[in-house]
């Protein structure tokens, strides 16, 4: 067997948590490989909705193990509380809830860090969910980070202490203002929590489940184009979104890497600054807005609307090795009469390309679009045929563009409002 991955191909948001949750009957593990309570994995069934920070999506299919893998940094505070949201819903969260060991720990004082940096950068803030992310791998980075597996160590709290006075020396120098013994009280109790989890050695047990032919899924969070080394840096998050970073986020050789899910929005949206070259900034970017409920599941910001963006899901359909498309969100579209779609770039010297460029924070970039008929027409999940066919004929267009097959089209949010469309082969 292989390791399937499942990621957003866009800047985040894309739905990754409902198809998780449609994908996860098909595999023994979930794993979630990087990133930590900056996500925002929402699922919605039986009329309930969930939101998902720091937990595989996996977690309500009582067959999957759950494994937190060693890329992603977990908050003790936000993973307590989330398990206690899933209590009142009477699962056995334990039973099928694995952390590894080389997880970094997200410290009060990184996000005391967080807001200080983003404060201190005024206009030129990038948009941080100021949940102490960045920090947090800068301490990985550093060789100074803690790490879950030190919470079973009798020198724990030294070197809890020891970090978080470096961290008090840079605070000093930024104004502000918390309640040390409170965060602190609260870190220690969410710490003793986390210990009546299984903790383990996440590599070997995705290793041993490979050899004995489970199947894995491998939940990504942010989107490809928020990936520190291939995003619109500096306006990205801290961690490799792509799929390679699925090899170093759960300890899976390449070749072990399988199906590739790249998951996009019909339209485009981004939370937060940076470039976003079809952004519309007019009747039609506030009524996707509302029609797409396009506020954050982590910050409830208001995120930014615009058509959908070919140039940049070229690119990350190349960094990936995407096999599948999976489109969300097609029923946000059924209000317009018109559909556009950029499929090139007119940069600030005249020239047209299909290629994202190196300086796409400061180069101005135009787009050019092509149109299609919108279906405006209600949508639901079901099978392909009850598509209507300008919805047929987006897709089709879309899929001769990309040259990846769309298997899966979302029409709601609900797991049930999804339509598969058969692998085309060759």
């Amino acid at each position: 067997m292989k390791v399937d991955v499942l990621l957003g191909l866009q800047w985040g948001d894309e739905g990754k948590g409902k198809i998780v949750d449609v994908l996860a009957p098909r595999y023994d593990i979930v794993a979630r490989f990087q990133g930590g309570p900056n996500a925002g994995h929402t699922l919605e069934f039986d009329g309930i909705k969930h939101v998902l920070h720091q937990i595989p999506s996996g977690i309500f299919r009582p067959s999957a193990k759950n494994v937190i893998g060693n890329g992603v940094v977990l908050d003790p505070i936000v993973f307590k509380a989330e398990i206690e949201k899933l209590d009142k819903f009477k699962m056995d969260v334990r039973a099928n809830l694995f952390i590894s060991k080389k997880a970094t720990l997200i410290v009060p004082t990184h996000r005391l860090l967080d807001q200080a940096y983003e404060k201190a950068k005024g206009e030129d803030k990038i948009g941080s969910t100021l949940k102490g992310i960045g920090p947090s791998y800068q301490d990985k980075i550093g060789r100074q980070g803690l790490r879950v597996g030190d919470i079973l160590s009798n020198t724990f709290f030294d070197k809890f202490k020891k970090l978080v006075n470096t961290h008090f020396e840079i605070l000093k120098g930024h104004d502000i203002e918390y309640d040390w013994v409170a965060l602190e009280g609260q870190f220690l109790e969410a710490v003793t929590f986390l210990k009546s989890f299984k903790l383990i050695d996440s590599e070997y047990l995705i290793n041993q489940e490979l050899s004995k032919g489970s199947s894995i899924l491998a939940e990504g969070a942010q989107g490809s184009l928020l990936d520190i080394d291939f995003g619109s840096y500096p306006f990205v998050t801290s961690s490799n979104t792509v799929t390679a970073g699925a090899c170093t986020g759960l300890g899976v050789a390449p070749r072990n890497i399988g199906e590739v899910y790249g998951i996009f929005k019909a339209y485009s949206t981004r939370v937060g600054s940076g470039p976003f070259p079809t952004e519309l900034l007019n009747e039609e970017g506030e009524l996707l807005r509302k029609q797409g409920n396009e506020y954050g599941s982590t910050t409830g910001r208001p995120r930014r609307c615009g058509w959908i963006d070919l140039p940049s899901l070229k690119y990350s359909i190349m960094i990936n090795g995407v096999t599948q498309l999976l489109m969300m969100k097609a029923d946000v579209l059924s209000i317009f009469p018109t559909i556009k779609v950029c499929t090139h770039y007119q940069l600030g010297d005249g020239t047209v390309t299909q290629t994202v460029p190196y300086e796409i924070v400061n180069e101005k970039i135009t787009p050019v679009y092509t149109e299609l008929p919108g279906w405006q027409t209600t949508l639901s999940g079901g099978a392909e045929q009850a598509m209507p066919q300008a919805l047929l004929s987006y897709i089709e267009f879309l899929e001769r563009e990309l040259n990846v097959p769309i298997t899966l089209v979302s029409t709601g949010p609900d797991r049930l409002q999804t339509i598969h469309r058969p692998v085309k082969k060759g």
